[in-house]
């Protein structure tokens, strides 16, 4: 009876890997033109997942000893994941048969699937090394992913980077871990809570930097982010754009599981870390993106400008802060999907890909369409009024005001300042340039109708959403405390 019931909460990633396994069958005995079946099969297994969740899943409590958590904060973490991970499948057919030549290679669905269980075990953990498990299977199959495009030299030379610095974030990670093991005698993290209540010893401490520090290389939150420029740019865009979603949330909110259920206790001394790799990343991600050419540089720096204004909720320590965390990721994942899915309508005559900052000139009088969802976008990046990307930025600023954080609150909003140029640049550079040559025309209603769909939610429309969202993040937040 108790072997049922752990299966039942851990339905999700049964269904995921067993989804997996089928169609990597599928794509062995299959011939390249059925790869668009296998996506859209692989986006139908993202949704059986997500129906899982209802139940045991999501509300079953602790799984094989304690060692994995279904509670409401895994839930809403797993349904970010999965519609990001939809999103990356359904936007990559049309690219690389446009790119490549090629249709879509059968991999790449599964290898996306691979990731999602690694990444709802993430969430899901309840332990340090079932921690460490699911991190490894996302990242596995996140290096394959970035060198998908054999052929490109930028792709390869992305996947190889990933992959040389993530195996050195793994071993920081794992070197972390140990320690905590090593002065605790636990991996669980109730216990190692327990060894963090009181006077701990100086070995506990090193053990907390050594974690965090391998959680920050996984988020690219400075000083751990120098490989996501160079693998932002170099990935193909569809993968780009999952990067800078499915696996961001996943480890952004792994980070705020391990912070408050395994080390509460040492709160004061992990803000301090936290503190500092937010301010540096919203610091280091407004500079560096300012003399970007490349629009999906620009976007990498963006993103690592982001995961320092979702820090300051957790940088709070409070529920408050943790649903707050919630809501900015949530609302985040939509502005970075919309942000990608723009990027790929940005093709010339010969349907190769454009990344050019200034191919976006006068766009909006060649395709005024496409440039409104695009200012949306870099208007709700930035945080400004009234679009749905302001609310996620008071969301955390109002958390870190309500724990008391009052300077930290203060710095960031000036900040945030600092970051609005380069989105307003890019809006400027469509509304009040020279009309550059027009982008060739996009058919296909997949990607247009998720455009529209991202549009609409950062509208001021998406405030309509809060109520629910709050509810939920709230929810997910007291399932933590």
């Amino acid at each position: 009876m108790e072997m049922h019931n752990n299966l039942l909460m851990t339905l999700p990633e049964i269904i995921l890997s067993v989804g997996a396994l089928v169609l990597m069958m599928a794509a062995a005995w299959s011939t390249p033109a059925a790869s668009r079946a296998i996506g859209w099969t692989a986006v139908a297994v993202l949704i059986g997942a997500a129906i899982a969740l209802v139940g045991p899943a999501s509300s079953g409590g602790d799984a094989f000893g304690g060692l994995y958590k279904a509670d409401a904060f895994a839930s809403f973490a797993k349904v970010l994941i999965y519609g990001a991970a939809a999103a990356a499948i359904l936007m990559a057919p049309r690219f690389f048969e446009q790119t490549s030549g090629d249709a879509m290679r059968p991999e790449y669905p599964v290898l996306i699937l691979l990731a999602a269980v690694g990444m709802g075990m993430m969430v899901s953990a309840g332990d340090l090394l079932t921690l460490y498990v699911g991190l490894e299977l996302q990242s596995l199959a996140a290096y394959v992913l970035a060198s998908m495009m054999r052929r490109d030299l930028r792709s390869a030379e992305a996947g190889l980077k990933y992959f040389v610095l993530g195996a050195l974030a793994s071993g920081i990670l794992l070197y972390g871990i140990s320690l905590v093991y090593g002065f605790s005698g636990t991996t669980m993290f109730d216990a190692v809570a327990t060894a963090y209540t009181g006077a701990h010893s100086k070995g506990l401490l090193f053990g907390l930097v050594f974690v965090f520090a391998g959680l920050a290389f996984k988020m690219s939150a400075v000083p751990f982010h120098m490989w996501t420029p160079d693998v932002y740019e170099g990935a193909p865009t569809p993968v780009t754009a999952f990067f800078g979603s499915a696996p961001k949330v996943a480890a952004m909110l792994l980070a705020v599981r391990v912070a408050i259920e395994a080390m509460g206790p040492a709160l004061f001394e992990w803000r301090q870390i936290v503190v500092f790799a937010s301010l540096a990343s919203i610091v280091l991600g407004a500079v560096g993106a300012i003399g970007q050419s490349n629009i999906k540089r620009l976007l990498a720096y963006s993103s690592i400008n982001n995961v320092g204004f979702a820090l300051v909720g957790l940088a709070a320590g409070t529920q408050q802060g943790v649903a707050a965390v919630l809501i900015y990721m949530a609302i985040y994942v939509v502005m970075t999907l919309g942000s990608f899915l723009v990027v790929l309508q940005m093709k010339d005559a010969g349907g190769q890909s454009i990344e050019s900052v200034a191919s976006l000139s006068g766009m909006s009088q060649t395709r005024p369409g496409l440039a409104f969802a695009l200012a949306v976008m870099m208007f709700s990046l930035a945080g400004i009024p009234p679009l749905f990307g302001f609310y996620a930025k008071f969301a955390v600023f109002q958390a870190a005001v309500a724990a008391g954080l009052f300077v930290y609150a203060a710095i960031g909003i000036a900040l945030s300042a600092v970051g609005a140029y380069y989105y307003l640049r890019i809006v400027k550079t469509m509304y009040f340039d020279e009309p550059a040559a027009a982008f060739a025309p996009v058919s296909d209603r997949v990607e247009g109708g998720m455009i529209v769909a991202s549009t609409i939610f950062l509208s001021p429309l998406g405030y309509f959403l809060i109520p629910a969202l709050g509810a939920w993040s709230v929810a997910a937040a007291e399932a933590l405390f």
